[in-house]
C-alpha cells in the first residue's frame, strides 16, 4: 500500500494563469490519489481563481497579502523574492512538517526550506527568470545583478530534468534523492 504524504505547495500568487493551472492540477491529482496537499501563498483572489481553489478539495493559506507586488509599478522580482521567503518562513515556522514542499516559480524559498531536512524540496520552474529579464539599461543590470545571481545559486543546488510533475513528486519519494529541480 502506498504511504500517504503530507504535501505543501508555495505558490507566490494564486490567480488565473497558465502556471497557476499547473498548480492546481497537480494539487488535484496529488489528492485524488490520497495526498494530503495544502497550498499556501502570497495572494489568492476568490472571485479571481480557479474553482479548484476554494472548493475545499484541498485547503488554501495566504501569507503576506499586505506585502506589496511592486513599488510604483516597478521592483516586482524583489517585491515576488520577498513575499514567497515570507509564506516559507511561516510554513516553516507555522505548520508541522511536510513530506515534500513543492515551491513554484521562486527559488530562493528553496534554501529556506531545505532547513528542515525531514522535508523533501521539490522546484519546479516553468522559466528561469534570469532568462525572461531584459537588462537594458545600467540601472536595470544593477536591479537584476543579484536577483539573478541568486536564482543561479538557489537552482544550482539541484539536479535537473523535465517531464511530468506528478511523476517527479512521487520518484522524489521514493528516492533518497533530497533535491530536484523541473524545467518545462
Amino acid at each position: 500500500m502506498e504511504r500517504k504524504l503530507k504535501i505543501a505547495i508555495i505558490h507566490p500568487d494564486l490567480g488565473i494563469g497558465g502556471a497557476e493551472r499547473l498548480i492546481v492540477d497537480a494539487a488535484v491529482e496529488l489528492v485524488s490519489h490520497g495526498h494530503d496537499v495544502h497550498i499556501f501563498t502570497a495572494h489568492h483572489d476568490k472571485n479571481r481563481c480557479f474553482e479548484e481553489t476554494v472548493s475545499g478539495a484541498f485547503p488554501v493559506t495566504v501569507y503576506g497579502s499586505f506585502l506589496p507586488r511592486h513599488v510604483f509599478y516597478r521592483l516586482h522580482a524583489l517585491c515576488a523574492y520577498l513575499r514567497c521567503i515570507f509564506v516559507a518562513l511561516c510554513v516553516l515556522f507555522l505548520w508541522p512538517s511536510f513530506d515534500v514542499v513543492l515551491a513554484d516559480q521562486v527559488s530562493v524559498v528553496i534554501p529556506l526550506l531545505k532547513l528542515k531536512k525531514s522535508m523533501k524540496v521539490v522546484f519546479y520552474c516553468h522559466f528561469p527568470d534570469l532568462l525572461l529579464a531584459h537588462h537594458t539599461t545600467v540601472l536595470r543590470r544593477l536591479y537584476r545583478k543579484p536577483i539573478d545571481f541568486i536564482e543561479e545559486i538557489t537552482t544550482g543546488v539541484f539536479m535537473h530534468g523535465e517531464s511530468n510533475l506528478l511523476f517527479f513528486i512521487l520518484l522524489l519519494m521514493w528516492t533518497n534523492s533530497t533535491n530536484l529541480i523541473l524545467i518545462s
